[in-house]
């Protein structure tokens, strides 16, 4: 069985789109200051943990950087000569 890879493309896709888990902190720490509903805390806590903000840092990071390189490909292949002799 061969692995593609489609699964890690969909995965830095998915990684490099969504907002940094620090902005869902603020939005949720802005919510429990006028209504403490339980799950709300939980969240707030789990999103606002430095831990966590530093791996989704990371992730995203990654999942940038690989985007950049394989557009950086792309462009490098459609302004490359061609190697067919005529």
């Amino acid at each position: 069985m061969q692995d593609d890879g489609s699964s890690g493309h969909i995965w830095r896709a998915e990684v490099a789109s969504r907002s940094p888990l620090a902005h869902d902190a603020q939005a949720l720490g802005r919510l429990i200051k006028h209504d403490q509903d339980p799950p709300e805390v939980a969240y707030y806590e789990a999103f606002a943990d430095p831990d966590a903000q530093a791996l989704d840092d990371a992730q995203r990071s990654y999942a940038g950087q690989y985007l950049r390189r394989l557009r950086r490909l792309d462009e490098r292949r459609k302004h490359a000569p061609s190697s067919r002799r005529k």
